[in-house]
Protein backbone atom coordinates (compact mmCIF):
# COMPACT_ATOMS: atom_id res chain seq x y z
CA UNK A 1 0.00 0.00 0.00
CA UNK A 2 1.32 3.39 -0.80
CA UNK A 3 2.03 6.12 1.63
CA UNK A 4 -1.46 8.36 1.92
CA UNK A 5 -1.13 11.69 0.54
CA UNK A 6 -3.93 14.12 1.37
CA UNK A 7 -3.39 17.17 -0.17
CA UNK A 8 -2.56 17.92 -4.29
CA UNK A 9 -2.53 21.63 -5.67
CA UNK A 10 -3.17 22.01 -8.92
CA UNK A 11 -0.39 24.65 -9.27
CA UNK A 12 2.47 21.36 -8.51
CA UNK A 13 0.85 19.28 -11.36
CA UNK A 14 1.56 19.27 -14.99
CA UNK A 15 -0.48 18.00 -18.03
CA UNK A 16 1.08 15.50 -20.00
CA UNK A 17 0.10 13.80 -22.83
CA UNK A 18 -2.78 11.23 -23.33
CA UNK A 19 -3.71 11.07 -26.98
CA UNK A 20 -3.06 13.26 -29.95
CA UNK A 21 -4.45 16.65 -29.00
CA UNK A 22 -5.24 15.20 -25.77
CA UNK A 23 -3.42 16.34 -22.28
CA UNK A 24 -4.14 14.28 -18.51
CA UNK A 25 -3.37 15.79 -15.04
CA UNK A 26 -3.48 13.36 -12.17
CA UNK A 27 -5.21 14.76 -9.43
CA UNK A 28 -6.54 13.48 -6.13
CA UNK A 29 -5.60 9.47 -5.63
CA UNK A 30 -4.93 6.49 -4.06
CA UNK A 31 -5.22 2.54 -4.38
CA UNK A 32 -8.82 2.35 -4.27
CA UNK A 33 -9.79 5.66 -6.42
CA UNK A 34 -8.00 8.36 -8.68
CA UNK A 35 -9.29 11.73 -10.15
CA UNK A 36 -7.95 13.10 -13.58
CA UNK A 37 -8.68 15.82 -15.16
CA UNK A 38 -8.31 15.88 -19.31
CA UNK A 39 -8.32 18.90 -21.54
CA UNK A 40 -9.34 17.60 -25.55
CA UNK A 41 -8.63 20.10 -28.71
CA UNK A 42 -11.49 20.29 -30.86
CA UNK A 43 -11.80 16.69 -32.83
CA UNK A 44 -8.81 15.19 -30.71
CA UNK A 45 -9.86 11.25 -29.84
CA UNK A 46 -10.23 8.91 -26.94
CA UNK A 47 -9.99 6.37 -28.76
CA UNK A 48 -12.02 3.13 -28.21
CA UNK A 49 -10.55 0.95 -25.36
CA UNK A 50 -11.29 -1.01 -21.85
CA UNK A 51 -9.92 -1.72 -18.58
CA UNK A 52 -10.47 -3.70 -15.41
CA UNK A 53 -11.71 -0.46 -13.51
CA UNK A 54 -15.10 1.59 -12.94
CA UNK A 55 -14.99 5.17 -14.54
CA UNK A 56 -17.42 8.15 -14.17
CA UNK A 57 -16.87 10.87 -16.36
CA UNK A 58 -18.10 14.40 -16.02
CA UNK A 59 -18.08 17.38 -18.77
CA UNK A 60 -16.67 20.47 -17.25
CA UNK A 61 -16.45 21.77 -20.72
CA UNK A 62 -17.34 21.55 -24.14
CA UNK A 63 -18.98 19.08 -26.41
CA UNK A 64 -18.32 15.34 -27.04
CA UNK A 65 -19.18 12.07 -28.65
CA UNK A 66 -19.17 9.32 -26.36
CA UNK A 67 -18.91 5.66 -27.19
CA UNK A 68 -19.74 3.39 -24.40
CA UNK A 69 -20.59 -0.53 -25.41
CA UNK A 70 -21.46 0.62 -29.05
CA UNK A 71 -24.34 2.75 -28.03
CA UNK A 72 -23.22 6.71 -28.68
CA UNK A 73 -24.59 9.39 -27.59
CA UNK A 74 -23.86 13.72 -28.20
CA UNK A 75 -23.08 15.11 -24.16
CA UNK A 76 -22.00 18.43 -23.29
CA UNK A 77 -21.20 20.37 -19.89
CA UNK A 78 -23.07 19.66 -16.82
CA UNK A 79 -23.48 15.37 -18.21
CA UNK A 80 -21.74 12.77 -16.95
CA UNK A 81 -21.05 9.26 -17.83
CA UNK A 82 -20.99 5.81 -16.23
CA UNK A 83 -18.66 3.24 -17.63
CA UNK A 84 -18.51 -0.57 -16.40
CA UNK A 85 -15.23 -2.68 -15.74
CA UNK A 86 -14.64 -4.19 -19.16
CA UNK A 87 -16.83 -2.42 -21.10
CA UNK A 88 -15.40 -0.37 -24.85
CA UNK A 89 -15.53 2.88 -24.62
CA UNK A 90 -14.18 5.93 -26.02
CA UNK A 91 -14.87 9.46 -27.21
CA UNK A 92 -14.59 12.21 -29.82
CA UNK A 93 -14.31 16.14 -29.05
CA UNK A 94 -17.05 18.39 -31.17
CA UNK A 95 -15.70 21.22 -29.44
CA UNK A 96 -12.82 22.10 -27.18
CA UNK A 97 -13.50 20.99 -23.85
CA UNK A 98 -12.24 19.49 -20.97
CA UNK A 99 -13.55 16.37 -18.64
CA UNK A 100 -13.09 14.95 -15.01
CA UNK A 101 -12.13 11.05 -14.69
CA UNK A 102 -12.71 9.10 -11.63
CA UNK A 103 -11.51 5.79 -11.07
CA UNK A 104 -11.58 2.81 -8.91
CA UNK A 105 -9.38 1.70 -7.97
CA UNK A 106 -6.44 3.92 -8.98
CA UNK A 107 -5.09 3.30 -12.58
CA UNK A 108 -1.29 2.94 -11.75
CA UNK A 109 -0.48 3.17 -15.69
CA UNK A 110 -0.94 6.87 -15.15
CA UNK A 111 1.04 7.58 -12.66
CA UNK A 112 4.58 6.47 -14.70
Amino acid sequence: MQEIKNYFLDKDIEFKDADEGVVRKVLAHNDNLMVCRLHFKKGAIGKLHEHPHEQCTYIISGKFEFNIGGKKMILSQGDSTYKQAGILHGATCLEEGELLDIFTPERKDFLN
